[in-house]
């Protein structure tokens, strides 16, 4: 795993500028896993980076486990409880024709995940850490992300 870039201080207002920032940085073809506490804006940040057909709401795949939108795929794996679980989601059949895979809580499933994405697909992980000393002047906090790839 390597440290591609961190980013400091990002407020939930910065999200939507932050995901187009990272699209300039990781490339079509790719993984990205979510990982940070409840409510650190990893929904939220999805919710800007996908590009949703017609308009299309994004939601958060909580409880279907994975949604496809537009040019991506995105997963909550919160509920799973082994890797068997993942294969059984069958993941290639989300990714045909996506550029995207956004997973949250996927980092314990890393290993699954990657055996079911083609060769050419990259790993990244996007870690969000919540500031919680940090405060703009409406009270909300910011977070520390930082991005790695895996290899």
């Amino acid at each position: 795993m390597e440290l591609v870039r961190e980013w400091s201080d990002i407020f939930e207002k910065d999200l939507e500028n932050f995901s187009e920032v990272l699209k300039e940085i990781v490339p079509t073809s790719s993984a990205i896993i979510l990982t940070g506490p409840v409510g650190a804006g990893k929904t939220t940040f999805t919710k800007y980076f996908i590009e949703s057909d017609e308009g299309e709401e994004v939601c958060s795949p909580t409880y279907s486990v994975i949604n496809e939108n537009g040019n991506s795929a995105h997963a909550d794996f919160y509920r799973l409880k082994s890797e068997e679980e993942v294969i059984h989601l069958e993941l290639p059949l989300y990714l045909d024709d996506k550029d995207y895979f956004l997973i949250e809580w996927g980092r314990p499933f890393l290993k699954e995940i990657s055996r079911n994405l083609d060769e050419d697909w990259a790993i990244f992980e996007l870690v969000f850490k919540i500031n919680s000393g940090n405060l703009d002047q409406n009270e909300v906090f910011s977070r520390n992300i930082q991005l790695f790839k895996h290899f």
